[in-house]
């Protein structure tokens, strides 16, 4: 299964790389911070279709609305374009990510980094790799010279959660902290030892599935804000090599 999941990755990546650069409709979603593009529906259904020739008894939960019984035995949740935003202007940082759960267990993800042509993989007690090469988390265990990232919610303008407020603490405390605009390749990076943490609230299914898998197989840990275990429905994220986990819990804690 892991090699479809390569393959439907990179067909649709290939979609998207050809569509990338030139103008997009555009629509809303919750507001105009949150974009769909014709591309991302063109690739949800290039992935979706794919799915239900191939696999007609699993179920599928994705990004633009695409649902398929999910309450079967084994759920793909796809992302068809995370990093939307990025896409539509033009900036080359934007992936494709597909996890596959069996019975509620993340047992295989793929992200594929489309501008890099760069797929990350990783099978339940497989380890994570990064085109064929295995992967694992860096060995900081110092904040001070940590490299984090985090992203900001579509209601970044409410401040939900005190996300500004976070973002400055790990502004104060790490060496450096970056906000790239996908969160699928966040996880990515913190699994081949770019980033030593990576924190987010309100994300969804699709963008936590399979990156959260290629973490924890690279040794990597990711939790709540609190340290306890999560799902792909939780909204308060932090993924990090391990060493840094509770300092970042306890500066969020100190906000």
């Amino acid at each position: 299964m892991i090699n479809d999941i390569i393959q439907i990755s990179k067909e649709a990546g290939e979609l998207i790389r050809n569509a990338f650069g030139k103008t997009h409709s555009v629509e809303f979603k919750t507001n105009e911070l949150n974009l769909v593009t014709e591309t991302d529906k063109a690739s949800e259904k290039l992935i979706t279709d794919f799915i239900s020739k191939k696999y007609p008894s699993h179920g599928i939960l994705a990004e633009e609305g695409s649902e398929a019984n999910k309450s079967a035995e084994y759920l793909w949740v796809v992302d068809p374009l995370d990093g939307t935003s990025n896409f539509a202007h033009g900036l080359p940082i934007f992936a494709v990510s597909i996890g596959v759960q069996k019975n509620g267990d993340t047992i295989a993800g793929v992200v594929y980094d489309v501008m890099r042509d760069v797929i990350y993989s990783a099978e339940r007690s497989g380890g994570s790799f990064e085109n064929g090469r295995r992967i694992s988390v860096n060995k900081n265990s110092n904040l001070g010279h940590s490299m984090l990232v985090t992203g900001f919610p579509y209601d970044i303008k409410e401040n939900p959660d005190k996300a500004s407020e976070r973002f400055i603490a790990f502004l104060n405390q790490a060496r450096a902290i970056r906000r790239l605009g996908s969160a699928a390749i966040d996880f990515c990076y913190v699994a081949s030892g770019v980033f030593d943490g990576f924190c987010e609230v309100s994300l969804h299914p699709w963008d936590i599935c399979a990156g959260k898998l290629i973490v924890e197989e690279a040794d990597g840990i990711v939790t709540d804000f609190d340290g306890n275990e999560i799902d792909i429905y939780s909204k308060r994220i932090l993924a990090t090599n391990g060493l840094v986990h509770k300092k970042m819990i306890d500066v969020m804690k100190s906000i």
